[in-house]
């Protein structure tokens, strides 16, 4: 809960509006969350399409929906549903591919404006963010709810797309205020309202509770924020274990001390695919290894990063998943070094048909901190280096497909 979730009616006090201004004092937490991003990027040059119901969703058999807009939701359609659902649903709605590239193009813009109103930006993905604004209370002299209005209104007339906010003393207070915001209007909590604000929610809109705990939390009769705030800490210990209570507990009284980050350490990266097809042949899986092992170096050295260890993620027909990973002896940003990792990992791994490979790099460091060399710092991955870079450049002067390695050719064969 929290996101694209409808304001209940009891909660309409909360709302901003331009007869209603919700006590935002002490304030200085928000969350901003663009408007079904993906497909209002897209409808800036279609506005024929406004009213109707649009997927931004890829064209393959197994594609999932990236971004419905409001009138498609309206059938059902949601993110991450497979494209056959969401057609099933609504057969007459727009189905256009993603844009690569675009929607982190408008977000480094958007997030970019968030930092002239304060540094103390985390973003959570493309499209939402946590800005801390207790300093540009002061500087701007401005409240939380004009910073929100301002913010808002620059985004829709600089970007021509559409944002929530919700407003709040603590993130995940805000959190849940900017998902009953939407689409295009802003919450407030106000800080002494935080827990009766929270008390009529179900147990599911607390923050880190899934479908098992809720479902635990439901057969003690919990079914409410407000029963968990009621809930002795001991009884709540010995029915979801000691941190997850502690953590509810606090969730649940309103009290959330998580600070806004603005800037979070990368642990690790990856890309992984799912194919149309379920993938038999070996040397096809390892080729595609080859290629997600390219895309993951690329942006690594891209970033100025290292990592020590690979790991593989598998799934197969049935939908089973694993996952395998490999410490190696110094970090790396070599594709070279982490395809033959990845592939070892894959010859340990079941050879039955795959319908998704992913590779990540995890352990991550700065290219340029120091290492500790060894015999095998003697060894061509040096080399190979040195060509991988060479053919970044090659990239961003002709292309991604400038350069690549003949083993991928073949690609679009498989």
């Amino acid at each position: 809960m929290g996101r694209n979730t409808a304001l209940p009616e009891a909660f309409e006090r909360f709302r901003v509006t331009d007869s209603t201004r919700p006590d935002d004092t002490g304030c200085h937490v928000l969350h901003v969350d663009m408007d079904a991003f993906f497909a209002a990027v897209e409808l800036r040059t279609r506005p024929e399409l406004v009213d109707r119901p649009v997927v931004v969703a890829g064209a393959g058999p197994r594609s999932v929906v990236l971004s419905a807009n409001y009138p498609a939701r309206r059938f059902g359609i949601s993110s991450a549903m497979p494209v056959a659902a969401a057609r099933k649903l609504c057969p007459h709605a727009v189905y256009l591919p993603p844009t690569r590239g675009l929607y982190s193009e408008v977000s480094r813009s958007v997030m970019a404006l968030f930092r002239e109103i304060t540094p103390l930006v985390e973003p959570l993905s493309l499209d939402e963010a946590f800005l801390d604004v207790g300093g540009a209370l002061r500087r701007l002299g401005a409240t939380a709810t004009e910073i929100g209005a301002r913010l808002r209104a620059r985004v829709e007339a600089e970007h021509g797309v559409t944002c929530s906010v919700g407003v709040a003393g603590v993130k995940f207070a805000a959190k849940l205020a900017s998902g009953m915001a939407k689409p295009d209007g802003m919450v407030v909590v106000p800080v002494r309202e935080t827990v009766s604000f929270l008390r009529p929610l179900p147990v599911s809109a607390l923050w880190g509770v899934g479908p098992k705990t809720a479902e635990v939390l439901r057969g003690h009769g919990l079914h409410t924020i407000a029963d968990i705030a009621a809930t002795p800490l001991d009884r709540l210990r010995r029915w979801v274990g000691v941190a997850t209570a502690e953590h509810l507990h606090a969730l649940a009284h309103g009290r959330d001390e998580r600070p806004v980050v603005p800037e979070s350490e990368e642990k690790s990266l990856g890309a992984e695919r799912t194919f149309d097809t379920d993938l038999t042949d070996r040397e096809a899986q390892e080729r595609q290894l080859l290629d997600l092992s390219e895309k993951v170096a690329a942006t690594l050295r891209r970033r100025g990063l290292r990592g020590r260890t690979v790991s593989i993620k598998v799934r197969f027909s049935d939908f089973r998943t694993i996952t395998r990973a490999r410490t190696l002896s110094g970090a790396t940003d070599v594709a070279r070094e982490i395809h033959a990792t990845a592939v070892s990992l894959l010859e340990e791994a079941a050879t039955a048909p795959v319908r998704l490979l992913g590779v990540r790099v995890e352990g991550l460091s700065g290219a340029t901190d120091a290492e500790q060399l060894t015999l095998e710092d003697v060894r061509p991955t040096s080399r190979w280096r040195d060509a991988e870079i060479a053919v970044d450049s090659a990239r961003s002067k002709f292309g991604v497909a400038a350069v690549r390695p003949a083993s991928l050719l073949a690609r679009d064969t498989d």
